[in-house]
């Protein structure tokens, strides 16, 4: 069955590396320290659906977004957005990471 895998939408089972995490834990602390957990969630959960298209437009983009990012982080950036996985486990981290940032007296009146 030469097709049998052509339709698939489940994942391969791969699971992040160590620097795959800290770039993701760099990105959300940026976002967090920034203020912008909810609009970058907002901009992330409408991306979902395209992160494959995302990536590929990376790819075509690198050598202009070179001259401001590093190349090697650029790469896997694009990398990143081609699993489905991604998006929800940066979420999952900006919003773990917003929470233990918010005021300890800060309770519902």
């Amino acid at each position: 069955m030469e097709l049998s895998h052509a339709f698939s939408t489940g994942s391969k089972g791969e699971v992040f590396t160590i620097e795959d995490l800290a770039l993701l834990e760099r990105i959300a602390n940026a976002v967090v320290k920034r203020g912008m957990v909810a609009p970058a969630t907002m901009f992330l959960e409408s991306l979902g659906p395209m992160n494959f298209l995302g990536s590929q437009a990376l790819y075509f983009l690198t050598p202009i977004v070179e001259w401001a990012f590093n190349a090697r982080e650029v790469e896997q950036v694009a990398q990143l957005l081609e699993r489905r996985d991604t998006i929800s486990r940066l979420l999952t981290l900006m919003e773990t990471k917003s929470a233990s940032q918010a005021p300890q007296g800060a309770s519902a009146r």
